[in-house]
């Protein structure tokens, strides 16, 4: 930089905090690409992974926009989840929210500092353990059935002349709809038993929202969407379980994700020290890690 030149103004982005572990490997990352590496913030016995990101590309109207568009959200989240996972594979890691921005390093220690019982708390927790996903669909409902002792005559689906034939036409409605109650309630009971089964092989477990049919497709029902917090060496547990589960739930579809950084149970209580950042902890985990 010569004499005349002035810094471009920055502000501190925060991956993750993490304890101990030998983190120098993390500078090589790219993070978001914005030409600084990288690089570690000590606070106390807490430790940020963190980035200088530009202040006119990451302030609140930059960001905003930034985030609205659909492709540079994505690229964000990637490149957010890149680093979180690298940081997890070193050490104990807490997840921050995707754009938590401080207005620099000061406010960044400060903001640990505030939270570091929390976050203390949240890595013991987390310590030798790893989040995997369980998803469980349905098919998107059963064939209407035929109705087992209505009147034979009238369309199969209208009303025709005459009260006989509206009373079968009724039946065939009621009939379907007490079908499909059974058969949701069927499912949801099938779906129980999957989650109670991993359950019983986790420390700690969490329901999440499930998916619409947006994100499924029209074909199918999400009935569980869960994470698990199981602790590490577990895996050929995991999947035993849900190998016996897949044979006995023949009609359910059941899909394993994982090992990821525990998201869904890092909570450090640090989403709203900084600049900016936010969403639920099931929003992150889809915006950050995009999972199946």
């Amino acid at each position: 930089m010569t004499p005349t030149e002035t810094p471009t103004p920055t502000l501190t982005y925060a991956f993750a905090v993490c304890r101990g572990g030998a983190l120098t490997a993390l500078t090589a990352l790219p993070g978001l690409d914005t030409g600084a590496s990288v690089r570690t913030l000590t606070a106390g016995p807490l430790t940020a992974v963190v980035q200088d990101v530009p202040a006119a590309g990451f302030g609140e109207e930059a960001l905003r926009r930034r985030l609205s568009d659909r492709d540079e959200l994505e690229r964000c989240a990637r490149a957010h989840h890149t680093v979180i996972t690298a940081a997890s594979a070193l050490a104990p890691t807490v997840p921050l929210p995707l754009a938590t921005l401080y207005l620099d390093d000061d406010r960044a220690r400060e903001a640990l500092g505030e939270r570091e019982t929390s976050l203390l708390t949240a890595l013991d927790r987390i310590a030798g353990r790893a989040e995997w996903g369980v998803k469980v669909y349905a098919p998107a409902g059963p064939p209407p059935p035929a109705p087992a002792d209505g009147p034979a005559d009238g369309p199969a689906d209208g009303p025709a002349d005459g009260p006989a034939s509206g009373r079968a036409y009724l039946d065939r409605v009621r009939t379907r709809q007490r079908s499909r109650e059974q058969h949701h309630t069927l499912t949801l009971r099938a779906a129980e038993r999957v989650d109670s089964a991993v359950r019983s092989l986790a420390v700690a477990a969490r329901r999440l929202r499930p998916h619409g049919v947006e994100v499924t497709g029209k074909h199918r029902t999400q009935v569980l969407n869960a994470a698990y917090l199981l602790d590490l060496g577990r895996e050929r547990e995991l999947q035993a379980a849900l190998a016996s589960l897949r044979r006995d739930e023949t009609d359910l579809q059941i899909e394993l994700s994982g090992p990821w950084a525990p998201y869904s149970f890092a909570d450090g209580g640090i989403a709203d020290g900084g600049l900016t950042g936010g969403g639920t902890a099931a929003e992150r985990r889809t915006s950050g890690r995009t999972p199946s």
